[in-house]
């Protein structure tokens, strides 16, 4: 799965304000031995044997700071997660660093320089695994600012706060600029909540060091090791947006550089919403950016390919069932991929859910997305073929592995899930309803990173278009109240499902149930949306966290995780966050919304206007299609009962 930025300018006195959400080709630019990898960007050589090594990734656009006629620089803050590994752990050295660089095609010397210099002034924050005395460290684990000179100006022990570089475990960096105080702050955690204190403050005159126009990325390098640097996730905002202007041909050899200033009819342009779009993206080499690479779209495949590549849909290799059809591990004879076979059912709905998901998935570029890399429609089959998850389904990896999923795996699907859904309900030029969120259909990449599938019974519209009322579909547990009353699927509704998985995720425990015994009405015993909101009520929300854990996981974090699903699964629709909202509380960038502590009842009138006249809503659960009829009545409903 390819890394995927979103980039979006009402003007060039906006603000400028990107994420690794979605994707323009051109974006993002990558130097030295910097490469995309399992959908994240690699500043470094993956390689067992001890090298030297530097890269850079950069936003390919300039961003201003300064600003004639301002006398204050552009604020800015920026997050990122970011791991440091290393495949032979006796061997260290190196570090990353957080940079504005003057320009976009220079690259400093690998070692204790991190990549940094080489064309100049620069403003760096480094993350230092190496003690070089040489550079004045305080020790091989702290966070440094660096102006010019690969020797700190301002350093913080990051022992201090917790936290090992060379752990190998995600961790998350927040750092903030006030360009009216020069205040430069940096908070570093595990946790996706930022911390109250920062490891790191200071007063920063950046007039001295800042061109009117910067480059914004990262550097890394290592120092004959074998450590690997990886940039999982990043935003970023400032005060000004991004200069548009096209790339000025090449200077004599000769010349300075030229300005990086955008003219002054560039300025008065505005800038458009870029459209999502991915490719398939090799390693690029130094200067090579993202843009010259081709994107592809899902290809045909014959039915004689696909027959061979699952030995003649062999029942040894099923890997799933799904409502329409069933999903085999497939290698394909061209090239040895391993992959996923998706083979429909032959019931005019399973065609209904080939066409919509081709239809739908086929367009769409998200890391947090499993590709569709093809289809086959041939002797009456009907044939989709995905990337192989090596991973399986996240219910399978909560309830049927040996070992309790950790909690930062866990924490990490849930921001990943987020940040899809983000994209389908507001980042897309058609607004795409899921319909069908729960943990059977998020697949886990050799990272454990979430990728969400099945969209047979999604449905694509334009923003703010009221939705029609349809058959209501999906999965018991993780159906909206509303939805199954009224057959209307919006983003709230997806939103609903996703509070379902979040419940799901941080108990261990099912959205629904059932008494082992066959006891209890239908065999229900539990509805975990009303467990949970229980011991809310009562104060004791922790009691809701997954026993298995073994308490390994940050307090302040479950809780936030266990608000987040309660606020989702609210019964009133409009109190729901939107899922470009609770990506925010999950980075903490934002605050969860206060949450009753008794679950809120809300009741309507349901009309002819409001109810089908004859619902029928096919609802799969684990023992296969279940029928519920709701008909109309001008009683009144209260959702709190059906949630």
């Amino acid at each position: 799965m390819l890394l995927s930025i979103f980039c979006f300018f009402n003007s060039v006195t906006a603000a400028t304000e990107f994420d690794f959400g979605t994707l323009t080709l051109g974006s993002l630019k990558l130097l030295g031995d910097a490469h995309l990898n399992n959908n994240t960007v690699s500043l470094t050589r993956d390689l067992a044997v001890p090298t030297s090594s530097a890269g850079r990734a950069l936003y390919s656009r300039p961003v201003r700071f300064r600003q004639p006629g301002n006398r204050f620089s552009a604020s800015f803050t920026t997050f990122f997660s970011f791991s440091v590994t290393n495949l032979n752990p006796s061997s260290i050295g190196g570090g990353l660093a957080f940079v504005l660089s003057p320009d976009d095609d220079t690259i400093g010397d690998a070692g204790g320089f991190l990549g940094l210099g080489g064309g100049g002034g620069f403003i760096a924050v480094e993350f230092d695994t190496l003690m070089d005395v040489e550079f004045k460290d305080i020790n091989g684990n702290h966070v440094g600012v660096d102006l010019n000179s690969v020797v700190s100006s301002e350093v913080g022990d990051l022992a201090n706060v917790g936290v090992d570089l060379k752990s190998g475990d995600l961790i998350n960096a927040w750092i903030e600029f006030d360009g009216s105080s020069k205040g430069l702050s940096v908070w570093v955690s595990y946790s996706n909540l930022k911390p109250k204190d920062p490891v790191l403050t200071m007063n920063l005159d950046v007039d001295k060091y800042l061109n009117d126009f910067m480059y914004v990325g990262f550097s890394a390098s290592t120092q004959g090791s074998t450590e690997i640097h990886r940039i999982e996730w990043w935003s970023f905002g400032s005060s000004f947006a991004a200069a548009e202007a096209a790339a000025p041909p090449p200077p004599p050899a000769s010349a300075p550089p030229p300005s990086l200033a955008p003219s002054h009819s560039e300025e008065k342009e505005s800038i458009s919403k870029s459209s999502c779009h991915n490719g398939c993206v090799k390693r690029v080499n130094k200067f090579d950016s993202l843009g010259s690479e081709i994107i592809k779209m899902p290809k045909q495949f014959s039915y004689k390919e696909l027959k061979s590549a699952t030995k003649c849909f062999n029942a040894n290799r099923i890997i799933g069932h799904g409502a329409f059809g069933t999903v085999y591990k497939g290698v394909l004879p061209e090239n040895g991929d391993i992959v996923a076979v998706k083979r429909c059912s032959h019931s005019s709905q399973g065609k209904n859910e080939f066409l919509s998901e081709l239809s739908i998935i086929g367009s769409l570029r998200h890391r947090n997305l499993v590709r569709l890399q093809g289809w086959c429609h041939e002797k009456g089959e009907i044939l989709l073929v995905y990337d192989l998850m090596p991973n399986g389904s996240l219910d399978k990896a909560l309830f049927e592995a040996r070992t309790p999923l950790p909690w930062a795996h866990r924490r990490k699907i849930l921001l990943g899930v987020a940040s899809a859904l983000a994209y389908l309900h507001q980042e897309c030029e058609n607004q795409v309803i899921h319909r069908d969120i729960k943990t059977s259909n998020i697949m886990l990449d050799e990272g454990f990173n979430a990728r969400l599938g099945d969209f047979g019974l999604a449905r694509q519209t334009e923003h703010d278009k009221s939705p029609d009322a349809t058959v209501a579909a999906g999965t018991m547990g993780y159906l909206a109240p509303e939805y199954l009353l009224t057959g209307k699927a919006t983003e709230k509704t997806d939103v609903f499902s996703y509070g379902a998985v979040v419940l799901e995720v941080a108990s261990g425990r099912r959205p629904i149930e059932k008494d082992a015994n066959g006891g209890g009405k239908g065999g229900i015993s539990c509805n975990l949306v009303e467990s949970v909101w229980s011991l809310h009520r009562e104060g004791r929300l922790l009691m809701a966290a997954d026993p298995r854990l073994g308490g390994e996981f940050d307090d302040g974090e479950m809780r936030r995780v266990l608000l987040v699903g309660l606020a989702c699964s609210h019964p009133d629709p409009l109190t729901r966050p939107t899922m470009r909202g609770v990506v925010q509380m999950l980075v903490g960038e934002a605050e969860v919304p206060l949450v009753p502590r008794t679950k809120p009842s809300t009741g309507f009138s349901t009309s002819h206007s409001h109810l089908l006249l004859s619902l029928q809503d096919s609802v799969s659960d684990c023992d296969g299609i279940i029928t519920i009829s709701t008909s109309t009545s001008e009683n009144s409903f209260n959702l709190g009962d059906i949630v």
